[in-house]
Parts: C-alpha cells; sequence; structure tokens
C-alpha cells in the first residue's frame, strides 16, 4: 500500500519541474553555513553512501498516520562530511515547493531540527520508500525522516541543507514554515 502523501504533492515550480523531467540528473543537494566543508552531492553520491532501511509510523499533525519502509542515507554521515562547526546548533531544511505565494514573492518551505535529532540514528535523507524510489508525491528526490517529531518536520523536495546557529534570518524567525505560523518548533511525538 502507498504510503499516504502529506502537503504538496506535486510542486508548481519550473525549477523543480525541470529538474523531474530529467528524473533529476541535475539535481544537488547543498550543505552549507557553518560547516568547514560546503558540499554538492548528487542523488547518486547519496546513494552509494552507507544507507538504512527502516519501518516506521508516520505520524500527521492532523490526526493521521501510516506505516512505511523508508531508505535513505543518515543525516549524520553528511554532517560528518561536511565538518559542522562547533558554533552550530540547528539544520535548517531549503525546500523546491512552493507554500505560499504574495505579492513580495514566493516562499518555498522551510524547516528545522536541532543536531540532537539530526544525529539520531534513525533520522534520515530518505530516497526510497517501499522498497522503490521516492515518489513525486512524497517528496522526491529527497526528504527528511526524523522519527521522533511530527510530519511537518520532515521536509519534502530538499535541496540545501544549511547549518545555523539561530534562526533570526530565515522567514519569521521561528524555525520553519509552520512555526512562523503558530505552530510549536519541537513537534516531538
Amino acid at each position: 500500500q502507498p504510503q499516504r502523501p502529506n502537503g504538496v504533492t506535486a510542486p508548481d515550480d519550473d525549477v523543480y519541474k525541470g529538474l523531474l523531467a530529467n528524473n533529476f540528473a541535475d539535481w544537488r543537494l547543498e550543505v552549507s553555513g557553518l560547516v568547514e566543508k560546503p558540499l554538492s552531492l548528487s542523488r547518486e553520491q547519496l546513494q552509494n553512501m552507507p544507507s538504512r532501511t527502516q519501518i516506521t509510523r508516520h505520524d500527521c499533525v492532523e490526526g493521521w498516520s501510516c506505516i512505511a519502509k523508508w531508505t535513505g542515507t543518515p543525516l549524520s554521515l553528511v554532517l560528518d562530511q561536511a565538518m559542522v562547526k562547533p558554533q552550530a546548533r540547528y539544520v535548517m531544511f531549503h525546500c523546491l515547493d512552493t507554500i505560499d505565494r504574495s505579492l513580495s514573492g514566493d516562499i518555498k518551505y522551510y524547516g528545522s531540527i536541532d543536531l540532537v535529532d539530526a544525529r539520531h540514528p534513525q533520522t534520515i535523507l530518505a530516497y526510497g520508500l517501499n522498497g522503490k524510489p521516492l515518489p513525486v508525491e512524497n517528496g522526491a528526490p529527497l526528504r527528511v525522516r526524523v522519527e521522533r517529531q511530527l510530519g511537518y518536520k520532515m521536509p519534502k523536495y530538499l535541496y540545501k541543507i544549511e547549518l545555523v546557529d539561530g534562526f533570526a534570518t530565515v522567514g519569521g524567525g521561528r524555525g520553519g514554515y509552520w512555526e512562523d505560523n503558530g505552530y510549536d518548533w519541537y513537534g516531538g511525538i
């Protein structure tokens, strides 16, 4: 049975549509901010790193849940490769899906977790779902799985990870799109 999609199920973004048209061959995951070694990783490079497969339950803030098998690269391995600086406290996730449109510009989905959750063994950058490549409606080419938190803390359509020491300069300054709109920063289950 397919994993129930949540949020945006097909980004209406020209950059995303172009990446999808060539099966994400040109997509890169950028890792920047408070790191010694900024990274630009292809999907193939991520898939060639050690992976983890886990069967876990997705809990949505809307009250539904479902169980699925996720495969991906542990986020901790990517952070280790980037050599996180000591002053970094949070991991910001920047995504390709437009979540809000306004006259001042489109707002792309973004979110964050602390380094404790980022380094948890079950926190992965998922590229597989139920033994197949991650489908578009579930976040292809890459989404975050943070199994200790609710679904809004697991961004889809990921293209950039940024290590920061605070949120003041990002969005509304609360650490994520939904947090800027009243949700708790920690969405623990």
